[in-house]
């Protein structure tokens, strides 16, 4: 009994350093993994999250003043529209040729 019993620790201890060993090796492939994906976005220029969320900011801010320049374009127009126009009387004193003026 004392071989079995022997023989069944070592095969614990080889089962258990294979483990270990496989650990280890599968912690070297994360890290060669993670440093090849950095090395990669990092040939790609890609632009970081902080860069784009003060590029969203930008853009807000560029939108809400073409909206409220597109606002004043428009208030502008009216206006010219309003001084082009003929007074309200002088649209009343010229009728066309030929119409008989109401009694």
């Amino acid at each position: 009994m004392q071989t079995s019993n022997r023989l069944l620790d070592d095969l614990a201890r080889v089962i258990s350093g294979a483990l270990h060993a496989a650990g280890g090796v599968r912690e070297e492939i994360e890290t060669r993994v993670r440093e090849r994906l950095e090395r990669l976005a990092a040939d790609m220029e890609l632009v970081s999250r902080e860069e784009v969320d003060a590029l969203r900011g930008m853009i807000g801010k560029a939108r809400a003043a073409q909206e409220q320049l597109e606002a004043r374009v428009a208030a502008l127009e009216a206006e010219v529209a309003a001084l082009k126009a003929p007074p309200p009387a002088a649209r009343r004193a010229s009728k066309p040729k030929g119409e008989k003026p109401s009694a």
